[in-house]
């Protein structure tokens, strides 16, 4: 770019191959991911053929030294002192001094603070770039939609010169009752109740009866159910013949006076007035000779 000569070049190339033969690999930093941030000068986006750009863990924004220098044609300079690097940055007007894991620079003799350090990763340089490009007079905008920092070096405002592809979206999983899961669920929270003492007009685990008991297990699903037997008998879900896990089965001794819940192989769970809730058998005398139907109401 600006004020390039062969010789500067060339010093570019040296200072890049030097700062990686001489860096200790016990002092580097373990590679950053890199995948989605980029570096804009104006209008054209900047290539980095080796190392990437980064946002290291205070959030700032670090850039090879080496491609930093050429694309804004700052001079550079270097020493190596003990496993760390110190670099010199100079424009026509200001001169930067920085040095590799150091939260202090110096610039045109004067001290100052850093938020983030520069640093060595796989033999490379890293400097802090909002820094070093507002230091020397270019503003930085970050498109955060794009993960582009876009340095201003000529004063004026850019748009981004890469757009990122939008994210694909993945259809929404359609939301479904699947019927097994819940009267699994429904099952297994009404066998807990097995041996709750039976209660006339009980609602609760304190006591029920056989209608109190399957509409307080249902009701804890989302499910309502009329408060009676006869009512769930009459109001409640589709008659059913095929009995699957969940279906509410019915008996009656002249008119419906008892229900359960049907658990499967033949079995049904309910609150009797004998022994409270407890599973019993749709083929035993008593029951088959009562049972009048079933209701699906999942």
């Amino acid at each position: 770019m600006k004020f390039f000569t062969k010789s500067f070049i060339c010093s570019c190339a040296l200072l890049g191959a030097a700062i990686t033969l001489f860096t200790a690999p016990s002092t580097q930093a373990a590679a950053p991911d890199t995948s989605s941030v980029k570096v804009q000068v104006n209008d054209e986006l900047v290539q980095f053929p080796e190392n990437q750009p980064f946002i290291d863990t205070e959030g700032t924004l670090q850039v090879p030294l080496r491609v930093l220098s050429e694309k804004l044609g700052y001079q550079v300079g270097w020493a190596k002192q003990g496993d760390e690097v110190v670099v010199t940055l100079k424009n026509k007007e200001q001169a930067i001094q920085l040095t590799t894991d150091d939260e202090k620079a110096i610039v045109n003799s004067k001290l100052v603070e850093l938020e983030s350090s520069p640093t060595l990763v796989k033999g490379s340089t890293y400097v802090p770039l909002r820094f070093v490009t507002q230091t020397f007079g270019s503003e930085i905008a970050w498109n955060d939609a794009n993960k582009i920092a876009i340095v201003q070096e000529d004063g004026k405002t850019h748009k981004p010169a890469w757009i990122a592809p939008p994210p694909a979206v993945l259809a929404a999983p359609v939301a479904k009752v699947v019927q097994s899961s819940i009267a699994a669920q429904i099952i297994q929270a009404a066998t807990t109740f097995k041996g709750t003492p039976y209660r006339w007009g009980g609602t609760t685990p304190k006591g029920f009866d056989c209608s109190g008991f399957v509409r307080y297990v249902y009701e804890a699903k989302g499910i309502e159910l009329p408060r009676t037997s006869v009512q769930m008998y009459d109001q409640a879900g589709s008659r059913v013949t095929d009995l699957k896990s969940g279906d509410l089965v019915f008996f009656a001794s002249g008119i419906v006076n008892h229900v359960g819940i049907y658990i499967g192989n033949n079995q049904f769970i309910s609150s009797t007035t004998s022994v409270g809730v407890t599973v019993d058998s749709l083929a035993s005398s008593y029951w088959g000779s009562r049972y009048v139907g079933a209701k699906r109401v999942l």
